[in-house]
């Protein structure tokens, strides 16, 4: 497989942009940097707290360094020609071809550095994607160094679920996580501990530590779309934004308020105080989890516009109407895409699904990538959690079934 060499001035201008946004945007400290001067083939691996994280990485050391990124995000960009000029190497997300991995590997093969973000996603609640489980097993046959980027506090410059940036500190540590030699002994679970020891995070109990203030972070409008259950009294949808900084459930008045540094505080006066947004996320998730423990078959379908990538547009476009299904582990798209279809797609082997909360998930068939923009977006993240817990579930039972 050839490698795509990064082209050095395209590189160094797009090193110097992000340069100006780490310092003025991200505010970022660097608190190690074991790759700077480092020379021969090696991999960095990075958590991924919000869209933008390579701007604090790729400064780290001269040298241009091959990223990988998301197909869907690659396909939609105007600046395409130039990103193809630093060499990235678009991916489907969640989805690793014989090609895709030929790809990388050239890239260690022709003695260079290769960047990926194994959870493959930013997250949408302060807490990190599940890493899949192939990256550990393509970490080992990669045979090269592998270090760790391990940023921290920019999810609450870049939130998944508002728009814009909200200036304030962040900090990366660069180090070394497994030496090539050491690598090639290691037995694929140790690999998977300590990947996910230095990559997996909670946004909000990091906050605890670092305690910074970010531009209009008490601001909180678009969080419901993530926190859609009531903790109080259950109700699905009942949240809402009051005066910008307050979630407020309709049905029984629960009420919890932002601070300036993202912590919640109960202000109706009924109910839990949850601190952490992470916190809410997850009892919402672990609630449909027993659910889906309880009635596997539970069916969950929405109205939706769907729309595909046009490549002339660089964008996507509407492409038909209908509805999606999701149910025990796979999608159902029934409407009509310049035609009428009926067709089901497996979701099981995805730990989840690239989407943004309230508006629209994708969901990658083959080559293809449908866009499905939902009527009702309160249902996206409902959706989202679902496609996680079957993914959950159904690796738990593989590996009831292998330690039997």
């Amino acid at each position: 497989m050839n490698y795509t060499k990064p082209g050095k001035l395209h590189y160094r201008i797009a090193q110097a942009v992000c340069w100006v946004v780490s310092k003025v945007i991200f505010r970022n400290k660097v608190l190690r940097n074991e790759i700077k001067g480092k020379e021969g083939p090696f991999v960095v691996i990075a958590n991924h707290e919000c869209a933008y994280d390579f701007v604090n990485l790729i400064c780290a050391t001269a040298r241009p360094m091959s990223f990988v990124i998301s197909q869907s995000f690659f396909s939609t960009l105007p600046i395409r020609g130039f990103l193809q000029k630093m060499g990235v190497i678009p991916k489907q997300q969640f989805q690793t071809t014989v090609k895709d991995m030929k790809r990388m590997k050239a890239v260690i093969d022709h003695e260079q550095p290769l960047v990926i973000y194994p959870a493959g996603l930013m997250c949408e609640d302060g807490l990190s994607t599940p890493i899949p489980e192939a990256t550990f097993k393509f970490l080992k046959w990669l045979g090269a160094d592998v270090y760790v980027a391990r940023s921290t506090g920019s999810y609450f410059v870049m939130p998944k679920w508002t728009k814009g940036m909200r200036p304030g500190k962040t900090t990366i540590d660069i180090y070394k996580l497994f030496d090539k030699d050491d690598l090639a002994q290691m037995g694929v679970e140790r690999i998977k501990k300590a990947t996910c020891d230095a990559l997996l995070f909670d946004a909000y109990r990091e906050q605890e530590a670092l305690m910074a203030r970010y531009s209009k972070n008490d601001q909180i409008g678009g969080l419901e779309n993530v926190l859609y259950v009531c903790p109080h009294c259950g109700e699905e949808y009942s949240i809402t934004v009051k005066d910008g900084n307050t979630l407020y459930c309709g049905k029984c008045g629960y009420a919890q308020t932002s601070d300036q540094y993202g912590f919640l505080h109960n202000t109706g006066g009924i109910g839990p105080e949850i601190r952490y947004v992470s916190d809410w996320s997850r009892l919402i998730y672990d609630n449909t989890k027993e659910q889906l423990r309880d009635e596997p078959n539970v069916t969950l379908s929405a109205k939706c516009v769907f729309r595909m990538i046009q490549q002339s547009k660089k964008k996507f476009v509407d492409v038909g109407r209908g509805e999606l299904t999701l149910s025990n582990g796979a999608f159902r798209i029934v409407g009509n895409i310049g035609e009428e279809v009926d067709f089901t797609i497996p979701a099981g082997n995805a730990p989840t699904l690239p989407f943004s909360p309230g508006k629209h998930l994708e969901i990658q068939h083959g080559s293809d990538i449908y866009r499905c923009v939902l009527d009702d977006g309160r249902q996206v993240m409902k959706f989202i959690n679902m496609v996680k817990i079957f993914y959950e579930l159904r690796n738990c039972e593989r590996a009831e079934v292998h330690a039997d």
